[in-house]
């Protein structure tokens, strides 16, 4: 399909600081436009000039494509949320997609869970090793997620399943709030965002591994001994980053390795957060233990309750975008815009672009062309040329998009 160009106008938008103030004593109503709990401070900034962009559809008919992975030869790996996964024979328009034959039975894919997060190992082109983060049914029951490691076949037509690298991240029976999306940071450590499946207690709970990032080894699955509570005797809380997370849909490093992640909030405040060892982020619908009930009022970062809880470094405010995966863009492909974050949008239906001024982000791109006509955005990654790819996720007929500045 040839390219289509856009011509997209930079507008100047909401610019949310880091100093967010206490919970709002209204709890809204869900997808309300309540004022949003967390109290966030916004004003205006001026943006940069016109940007026109190329997006082109690399390959359709793909159902719910959750995750994409490049080959070292140029071939780009997919999971389907239903439990597929696909290859595409290339990442420029007109790709041809073939299923990867693979034993992936035990996928329980129910609700918001099912095939999720891919990561293929630096070293893929020697050892052939990709990874999975799926859910995991036994008996027809979901039983927990799982990151599974894989073997792939040279050509690409199959893949063997070696092991389960990480085993134990909750699961809910519907499979609510299964997150799960990985990176690898700076010193080649397996980072895994998770979601906290909607039980109250969970992201608060350092011995569970839902609501967190979890930071473990590429090779055991097991935590770090740099890791926050590496001395904890728990070997879940080993392997926690940080907690207090709601529902972790995106994760990445940016060149200065730090940590970004990308995450739902309610009806109210979608995050991105910069990471730090250790930290609370401040999601508490037990409201410190007090109920047992999924309040979904409370703050996504609650100062009050936690005063050390960090802010978020932007929030969707009022109303939520219900936001997925995270990007960051290179300079040498996006002038003007090296460093920034690309944010994609399931219920907006958008990317974000989102520019990093220290402590906070400036929402200083919506583009036009990706608002809209491709409906619900999940997966954004940037390729070995530089451009972003990005997936639909509206169930039928999907598509890999390639998006580049024309």
């Amino acid at each position: 399909m040839p390219a289509t160009r856009y011509a997209v106008a930079l507008l100047a938008l909401s610019v949310t600081l880091a100093g967010v103030a206490g919970c709002s004593s209204v709890p809204p109503v869900e997808g309300s436009s309540a004022p949003s709990p967390s109290g966030t401070a916004r004003s205006t900034l001026p943006v940069a000039d016109d940007l026109a962009l190329t997006v082109e559809v690399v390959a359709g008919g793909l159902e719910h494509p959750w995750d994409l992975g490049f080959l070292p030869d140029g071939r780009v790996l997919v999971t389907e949320r239903s439990g597929r996964l696909r290859l595409l024979s290339s990442a420029t328009p007109g790709a041809s997609v073939s299923e990867v034959t693979a034993d992936l039975a035990d996928v329980g894919a129910r609700g918001e869970g099912g095939l999720m997060g891919l990561l293929v190992h630096p070293d893929v082109a020697s050892n052939g090793t990709v990874l999975t983060c799926q859910t995991h049914q036994e008996g027809g029951a979901l039983r927990d997620i799982r990151v599974v490691q894989w073997q792939l076949a040279a050509d690409g037509s199959s893949a063997t399943r070696v092991k389960d690298l990480l085993t134990g991240l909750p699961v809910a029976g519907g499979g609510r709030h299964s997150g799960c999306r990985m990176a690898l940071d700076g010193t080649g450590a397996l980072l895994v965002g998770t979601g906290d499946t909607a039980v109250a207690g969970v992201p608060q709970d350092r011995t569970s591994l839902g609501g967190k990032v979890l930071r473990v080894s590429l090779e055991t699955g097991e935590g770090l001994p740099d890791n926050p509570f590496a001395d904890s005797a728990d070997p879940h809380e080993r392997r926690v980053l940080s907690y207090g997370h709601r529902n972790l849909q995106g994760i990445t490093t940016d060149a200065t390795g730090a940590i970004l992640t990308a995450e739902h909030g309610p009806s109210f405040d979608d995050e991105v957060n910069l990471i730090r060892p250790g930290a609370n982020y401040g999601w508490d619908p037990s409201r410190g233990g007090e109920q047992s009930a999924y309040d979904e009022s409370v703050s996504m970062t609650d100062t009050e309750r936690y005063p050390d809880a960090v802010p978020a470094l932007w929030t969707s405010g009022a109303t939520t975008q219900a936001i997925c995966a995270v990007a960051v863009l290179d300079g040498h492909t996006w002038p003007g815009l090296d460093g920034a974050l690309v944010v994609t949008a399931l219920k907006g239906a958008k990317l974000l672009v989102l520019r990093r001024e220290g402590e906070r982000l400036t929402e200083v791109v919506v583009p036009e062309a990706t608002n809209g006509p491709f409906g619900r955005l999940r997966a954004a990654r940037v390729g070995p040329d530089g451009a972003l790819y990005v997936t639909t996720s509206n169930g039928s007929d999907d598509k890999v998009l390639r998006i580049s500045p024309a």
